[in-house]
């Protein structure tokens, strides 16, 4: 697996190489953005493989993994995404934790920065792709897969914490790599548990790099050369140098690991939600009258006559595919920013993490959804982030310098939080020592630089590639443990209605 990296590795060093040869004829973006594209055309090529068509639409089998497991888990567990809202709500605010606790991170600290590396330009950006792709119905089902994939997203961390490495000096590493090894072989699968770690650990790193990290920086940087005059400006003819700068900034701050990055992102977080909410209610507000217009719409291009005619399963899938993308929901990542929580009670942070996809896909989500619907601008030609911003200029002619803010605040929040995630999936491959975690930071950096400069289709493919590939694993073995969740889980909740559990706040 060591082997397999270092020469994907190699090879990527060698084509990057070429730069030299051909800024001559190519302008540095132009030339980043011909060798990304046929290497992202390959990765969706195999991860999206449909496995059937149905109304001449492909439907992907990844798709269908993930829309399946989330609504078992939803089941097996008895619907706790709906009836553990309130008890996630209490642990969040500390109600079952000690002080002394083990862990790096506090439950709120670790739902910031998991959430810091959800609610970003998924939310904003990826809308308006599953808008303009799937019309107004594809809000519909990104919203009632983010209610499903709350119960992914339980099981997910749940078992993060309890197969988690805690190390002698109080740091600890967790995630699904750990409990696809260690939980398997407690089942007499160590072999199959080892191999799918390992894949895993693999995905993650891609993953880290694409949709964690350049897809973030792509999106911002398009926001913010578009209100400092365009592409004709040198930020415009040079993006990669605006990738440099936040290469640099990111740098400062992933130095300094899990705590700083929950420093950051505990201010950050409530901050940037803040900011973007309170604008999408404004604009929401100013056209209250067309809200439920919108909200028809939406239902109507889901569920209606056209759908029904034949766009339902092409709206279903893009609705699914972009929530996935937006939520992380049975991927397994937020498994790892979990892992860090102070608890002594795994299952604490499966009832916190799963407000995870509630915020990040049925609120934020469909903010941006309404306000996109309601400025009708989807049916043009505009997609990305440029699409969101448009449709709040309709009403605040200055909000796409506002966006701007809080689009950087998102692409900086995530890429902090997603270096983590690769950063543990590194060491896991190549150990925890400071040569291997310092090289691992140094080329995540690099590929702020590269995903500045690429251009968005090939970027959501290769993103969308290796975000889902990490599922595969993950699924498989929260299936295989999702009873020892379950026991938890009833464990829990019997020792809380009996007020054996000691209430701290």
């Amino acid at each position: 697996m060591r082997k397999t990296l270092l020469l994907t590795t190699c090879l990527l060093l060698t084509q990057l190489s070429s730069f030299g040869q051909a800024v001559e004829e190519r302008s540095i973006d132009e030339t980043i953005d011909s060798i990304f594209t046929p290497i992202s055309n390959f990765a969706t090529s195999i991860i999206f493989y449909p496995l059937l068509t149905i109304q001449g639409v492909e439907v992907p089998f990844i798709l269908l993994w993930l829309i399946i497991g989330a609504v078992f888990f939803t089941f097996y567990l008895n619907f706790i995404n709906i009836r553990g809202f309130k008890t996630a709500i209490d642990i969040v605010k500390g109600k079952y934790t000690k002080a002394d606790d083990p862990g790096e991170v506090t439950h709120f600290q670790a739902l910031a920065t998991a959430l810091s590396g959800t609610v970003g330009l998924g939310n904003i950006a990826g809308v308006a792709v599953a808008i303009s792709m799937g019309g107004p119905g594809a809000t519909f089902w990104m919203i009632i897969f983010g209610l499903f994939s709350m119960s992914s997203k339980f099981v997910e961390c749940a078992l993060g914490v309890r197969f988690r490495d805690e190390h002698a000096d109080g740091t600890v590493s967790g995630g699904a790599m750990y409990y696809l090894r260690k939980g398997l072989a407690q089942k007499g699968m160590g072999r199959l548990g080892i191999f799918l770690a390992g894949f895993f650990a693999v995905m993650t790193i891609g993953a880290s790099f694409a949709g964690g990290n350049m897809f973030q920086i792509n999106q911002a940087a398009e926001q913010v050369i578009g209100i400092t005059g365009g592409e004709d400006t040198f930020l415009g003819q040079q993006t990669w140098a605006f990738g440099l700068i936040v290469a640099v900034l990111v740098g400062i701050v992933i130095i300094g690991g899990i705590q700083s990055i929950a420093r950051v992102t505990e201010k950050i977080v409530p901050f940037m939600c803040g900011i973007y909410l309170i604008s999408a209610i404004a604009v929401i507000i100013v056209n209250i009258g067309q809200v439920p217009e919108a909200f028809a719409r939406i239902v109507e291009g889901a569920i209606g006559g056209n759908a029904m005619a034949g766009g339902l399963i092409g709206t279903l899938i893009v609705g699914m595919q972009r929530a996935t993308f937006s939520n992380e929901a049975g991927v397994g990542s937020a498994a790892i920013a979990h892992s860090a929580v102070k608890t002594s009670e795994p299952v604490t942070e499966g009832f916190v993490a799963s407000l995870e996809p509630f915020v990040d896909t049925v609120v934020v989500c469909t903010m941006t959804a309404l306000v996109i619907v309601i400025s009708g601008l989807y049916e043009g030609e505009t997609d990305g982030i440029s699409l969101t911003s448009d449709a709040f200029a309709t009403v605040i002619s200055w909000f796409p310098y506002v966006l701007a803010i809080a689009v950087l605040l998102f692409a900086f929040s995530t890429m902090i939080s997603w270096s983590y995630y690769g950063v543990k999936a590194w060491t896991y491959i190549f150990g925890d020592s400071p040569v291997s975690v310092i090289a691992y930071k140094v080329i995540f950096c690099g590929f702020i630089v590269i995903g500045a400069s690429v251009s968005l289709e090939p970027l959501i493919g290769f993103g969308d590639g290796m975000l889902f590939a990490m599922s595969l694993p993950n699924i498989i073995g929260c299936y295989i443990l999702v009873p020892l969740v379950k026991k938890d889980m009833q464990s829990f909740l019997r020792r809380i209605k009996e007020d054996e559990i000691e209430v701290y706040k």
